[in-house]
């Protein structure tokens, strides 16, 4: 998906004050937190994660592996803390540029 610069402003604007919802911690992404990111996302749309990884390549390679699998946007990531959005199925997203 592609997100317009508008629409991720307005996203990140509604994020700024959501507190993270999932924290990856030293066992990394088990199927339990796959599964909680989706409950998130289906509950939500928007989410903040916090990726509790040392190295800069090991977040980005979490964040990526995340967004992939729950076809997810990267609305923006901040230290530690990403923001991902998934529209839910019923309703039309703003994604197009």
């Amino acid at each position: 998906m592609t997100m317009t610069p508008s629409f991720k402003r307005h996203l990140k604007s509604k994020a700024h004050h959501l507190k993270p919802v999932i924290i990856l911690g030293a066992d990394g992404l088990t199927a339990g937190v796959h599964k909680e990111i989706d409950r998130a996302l289906d509950d939500h749309e928007l989410i903040k994660i916090r990726v509790n990884a040392e190295d800069r390549d090991e977040r980005k390679t979490l964040t990526d592996e995340i967004v992939t699998a729950h076809k997810a946007d990267l609305v923006g990531s901040i230290g530690h803390i990403i923001i991902i959005y998934r529209p839910k199925e019923n309703t039309n997203a703003r994604t197009r540029s």
